[in-house]
């Protein structure tokens, strides 16, 4: 069980990092965008650290 819930985390950080910081590095948009793109995809990604630590505490 432990083993399939860390694979999932390990697939949604990969998808975030894949779609959310492309955009940040790669963005033809303002500075402001890329910025507020960032926010967000480190906000995602504080959220999925929380949800993990939350998960693993349960499991163990």
């Amino acid at each position: 069980m432990k083993g399939l819930v860390y694979t999932g985390f390990a697939v949604m950080y990969a998808l975030v990092a894949f779609f959310g910081i492309g955009p940040v590095l790669f963005a033809d948009g303002t500075l402001t965008e890329r910025i507020v793109t960032l926010v967000v995809v480190l906000l995602i990604f504080v959220l999925l650290t929380l949800g993990l630590l939350l998960v693993r505490r349960r499991l163990s």
